[in-house]
């Protein structure tokens, strides 16, 4: 693999967004963290599945003055643009599947660096007196109903207490008080779930680090899961492949764990092995926060309780946040999602599937385009075989639409298009009842279908809108002379301005 990052920490991604035109905004009013700030963000560049209005592909935005917080600015929106992902990732935006599953293939180990650390330049231990997490930690909420200020990117880093085997991902936790944070583990999904769930069988508490504030290749790569990823497997190393340079890792100050080296903070603590949290008893209001489908997340009463040891951070720290059903998750779950589905299909087939797009309409998760190429006769019905092999790549995925090479995965029109000219519902509709899902869809419930038998099942389905081999002659797209518009209009010439 020839492709390498040079953008190696968060600070380096802004200073890089500096000098791209339209991608970054600052303000100096100062905004309530509570609700305030991702109400702003939701009408600058959030998109995703948030309420309309918002708008997608906006910049992302600093802001400087935050209530409560003498010395932190918060960063939200960073990953909410594909194109601006690509720009750091150093690629095009059609080119992020393929160089993401070259990461994969190519992985390069983290490695332990000296302490202490850029994200220890300033240390907080919790036996301090007046130590206090909610003043130290400029957590947002996203909604007036959220169960309480909310950690939504950072990155918890933990190790297995039998096989010495570390992970990274990222769960919704939520500050709980002054030296405490729940933390939802969705049932067999995460592997630190499967760490905690170990260590709670010993009795002994779990340490946990958690990262916040890091270069994108660490915020998108830690997002990978089975079966790319399984159990044992450090996607800190598909990092390190992108960044052509191992992650770094410093050991904590008040655990035995490691951070992540170039984090703006770090919070330090231990899952402690017994205890179960309720997500909303601070604010009882019955939900969580809200989740990648669009809809406010039911508060869990099973979360697990870290019991925070230290806080650490940069001097100046850049705290960063993203708004749950966000573009920023789209690109964040999606990424993987379609590295992970294109791996499956290319060994199966290879040079038949052409490009992927997790749509941001499924939250990065639950739909995904698949253009593929018929290079012969026999290729017919392969298009639905490579659908079935999206399902076993991705377990939450609920919809696959299949389209050919002349559509645009990422123009929805001309997906719709498709759909309305080469594709007929009795034959092209292929449903999978009773299969496991994701329990954040709120359709897949049995007071929504009496065909669902558990909460978290779907039928899942595949929209075939290729054209039939045989017929590809009947349904060649209209042909228009190709020009220049230099010629004519230069500003309109570009690639980037055309649909």
């Amino acid at each position: 693999m020839d492709h390498r990052t040079d953008i190696l920490s968060l600070r380096d991604a802004l200073a890089a967004l500096k000098d791209m035109p339209g991608q970054l905004v600052c303000t100096d009013v100062e905004v309530d963290p509570m609700a305030e700030m991702a109400g702003v963000y939701r009408h600058i560049g959030a998109g995703g599945t948030v309420k309309r209005p918002t708008k997608v592909d906006g910049p992302a935005m600093i802001f400087n003055r935050v209530k409560g917080f003498a010395d932190a600015r918060v960063l939200i929106g960073l990953l909410a643009s594909r194109q601006r992902v690509a720009a750091l990732f150093g690629c095009k935006k059609e080119e992020l599947t393929q160089v993401i599953w070259d990461c994969v293939r190519e992985p390069i180990p983290p490695v332990t660096v000296q302490a202490p650390a850029p994200c220890q330049e300033v240390v907080h231990l919790a036996q301090e007196e007046g130590f206090d997490l909610r003043r130290l930690v400029p957590a947002p909420t996203n909604t007036p109903l959220d169960a309480g200020p909310y950690l939504t990117l950072g990155m918890c880093y933990a190790t297995h207490p039998d096989t010495g085997k570390s992970d990274v991902t990222i769960h919704r936790m939520c500050v709980q008080g002054k030296d405490e944070l729940s933390i939802f583990l969705q049932p067999g999904s995460r592997h630190i779930g499967a760490m905690a769930d170990r260590a709670e069988q010993l009795g002994q508490p779990l340490p946990i680090c958690i990262s916040i504030g890091v270069d994108p290749a660490i915020e998108i790569l830690s997002c990978f899961e089975p079966p790319t990823t399984p159990l044992g497997y450090d996607e800190l190393s598909i990092a390190g492949a992108l960044r052509g340079r191992p992650v770094g890792l410093v050991p904590c100050v008040s655990i035995q764990e490691h951070a992540i080296s170039n984090a703006e903070y770090v919070i330090e603590g231990e899952i402690i092995p017994g205890v179960r949290v309720v997500e909303d008893k601070n604010s009882q209001t019955g939900y969580a926060m809200p989740e990648f489908p669009g809809y406010l997340g039911p508060a869990s009463r099973e979360c697990r309780l870290i019991r925070v040891k230290a806080v650490t951070h940069r001097h100046h720290p850049i705290m960063q946040t993203c708004i749950g059903p966000s573009e920023e998750h789209v690109n964040m779950a999606g990424l993987p999602t379609e590295a992970s589905i294109y791996g499956m299909i290319e060994n199966a087939m290879p040079g038949r599937l052409t490009g992927i797009y997790a749509h941001r309409c499924g939250g990065g998760k639950y739909m995904v385009i698949l253009q593929f190429h018929k290079q012969d006769h026999t290729d017919e019905g392969r298009q639905r075989q490579a659908a079935l092999l999206a399902f076993s790549a991705f377990p939450e995925l609920k919809h696959v639409i299949v389209v050919d090479e002349d559509v645009d995965i990422f123009d929805t029109d001309d997906v719709l298009w498709a759909m309305n000219t080469r594709f007929q519902a009795d034959r092209d509709i292929i449903m999978i009842p009773g299969v496991r899902c994701h329990p954040l869809d709120p359709s897949s419930s049995p007071q929504f279908s009496k065909s669902i038998r558990d909460i978290g099942i779907s039928c899942k389905a595949i929209f075939d809108c290729t054209v039939p081999y045989d017929l590809r002659e009947r349904f060649v797209r209209a042909p228009f002379l190709e020009v220049d518009l230099d010629k004519w209009l230069p500003e309109y010439g570009h690639e980037d301005g055309e649909k």
